[in-house]
């Protein structure tokens, strides 16, 4: 089955721009609509297709203070009930349930004296570094697209998915903007990878003579919409369906190819069930490490999205940092081993941090409750300097002493990495240049 609309009133108009416009049946990608297939860049010459980004998103809010800047020497009611230990690296004391990254210090550098711009969950200021929101004063203008849909704009590609998105972050929060659908995250399900392969019924030959009547149609109107969504899916109709006639995008998410001793490095041992959150986590670090060695140039994955800890801080933390340690610790050391240090680079944040003074809502389990003008940022590999503290906060962990790091300044680091100027401006829809960022200084402690 091929389902083509030639007339633009013939096609389905309710959620055209997030549903399907143009669905490839019978080619073997049942459930892969071009708007998420069609994320292949116009190629730049010169970059390296070995540069990427593992962006890990600690979503809720993640707890600094009980994580990578305990306060041992502060109050009961303000240091908590975990302890620092020490790691392989004089002063990167960390939390004592991160046992794993202790030994690894010193590929990991930790920024403590990151600040947000808010204390509220607005995800776009770690997935673009820039908060837009009408409300605050100076941001009426235009949203910067997502780290990965400027990073899929700029950068050449030619098969893979240049940006996929393993956690099913909001549509929001990623969202491409002004660049169009094209740029959009690949986010995988399982029906969708399992339909990366052509019907049985379809040969190679059927499937290019499908693709010549695909360039043949001219009768889609471009200017359906101001986003130019059907523009964007027609520009890369052809090389959505050069994904299904080959193996090396679904080999890619595969974890069957990954070797058992591989897996069990990260948890993913024969006898764990495969439906538990925590294996989710886990095999999401397996997956990004595959995905940036096949090709992929940006990785943004979820790990839990339990950390809003405004009660039962501790016991959340408790179950769950455990096997965020365990990943990272795996991933970076894959990473490491396998020689892609130098070229991935891997963050680690949430959109705020906790506050200091532990509380209790209505008398239940102790909390801490949002703290923007706090947070930090973990790094790993991409060239930059490692085995080192950036940064430090007052003695109740609330602000940072001297010098703060803005979420700009991460993003600068990022595409400093990728060799990307963040001064570089792109064209919104009025055909207005905008900046990738305004603060474009990367963090200097790291270069």
């Amino acid at each position: 089955m091929l389902t083509i609309w030639t007339r633009p009133e013939a096609a389905p108009r309710a959620g055209l721009t997030r549903r399907n416009f143009l669905r490839v049946g019978a080619l073997g990608v049942v459930g892969l609509t071009l708007s998420n297939l069609l994320r292949l860049r116009a190629a730049q010459p010169g970059a390296s297709s070995r540069k990427a980004v593992i962006m890990i998103q600690l979503r809720g809010g993640p707890s600094h203070i009980d994580m990578y800047d305990l306060k041992p020497d502060a109050p009961a009611e303000i240091r908590g009930e975990f302890k620092p230990i020490q790691t392989n690296v004089p002063g990167f004391d960390i939390c004592e349930l991160m046992p794993e990254q202790a030994k690894i210090a010193d590929r990991l550098a930790l920024v403590r004296n990151l600040q947000m711009r808010t204390s509220s969950h607005n995800e776009q200021e770690i997935t673009s570094g820039v908060l837009w929101d009408r409300k605050i004063p100076g941001n009426e203008g235009t949203p910067r697209p997502a780290f990965g849909s400027i990073v899929s704009k700029l950068r050449g590609g030619k098969l893979l998915p240049p940006f996929v998105n393993l956690g099913n972050t909001p549509q929001e929060a990623e969202d491409p903007g002004f660049l169009g659908p094209a740029y959009r995250p690949f986010i995988p399900s399982g029906q969708d990878l399992q339909n990366m392969t052509l019907a049985k019924d379809i040969s190679h030959e059927r499937l290019d003579d499908r693709k010549g009547l695909l360039r043949s149609l001219d009768g889609l109107r471009r200017d359906l919409d101001a986003r130019q969504e059907v523009a964007g899916m027609d520009a890369y109709t052809a090389r959505a369906l050069d994904i299904i006639s080959t193996p090396k995008v679904r080999d890619a998410f595969d974890m069957n190819l990954e070797s058992q001793e591989v897996k069990n490095r990260y948890g993913l041992t024969a006898n764990v069930r495969t439906y538990n959150a925590e294996f989710g986590v886990l095999r999401q670090f397996l997956l990004a490490r595959r995905l940036v060695e096949a090709g992929v140039s940006v990785v943004s994955m979820q790990a839990f999205g339990q950390w809003d800890t405004h009660g039962n801080n501790f016991a959340t933390l408790r179950r769950i940092v455990p096997v965020v340690d365990r990943g990272v610790a795996a991933l970076v050391s894959d990473l490491h081993e396998r020689g892609l240090d130098q070229d991935v680079a891997v963050v680690m944040w949430g959109e705020f941090g906790r506050g200091s003074r532990i509380y209790s809502i209505n008398g239940g389990v102790p909390g801490r409750d949002h703290h923007g003008p706090a947070n930090f940022v973990l790094f790993a590999g991409g060239g930059l300097k490692m085995g080192q503290v950036v940064g430090g906060t007052d003695p109740r962990a609330e602000r940072p002493k001297g010098n703060i790091v803005r979420p700009q300044n991460v993003m600068a680091t990022l595409y400093h990495a990728l060799g990307i100027d963040p001064a570089t401006a792109l064209l919104d829809l009025q055909g207005r240049p905008v900046h990738l960022l305004d603060t474009r200084e990367p963090i200097a402690e790291l270069l």
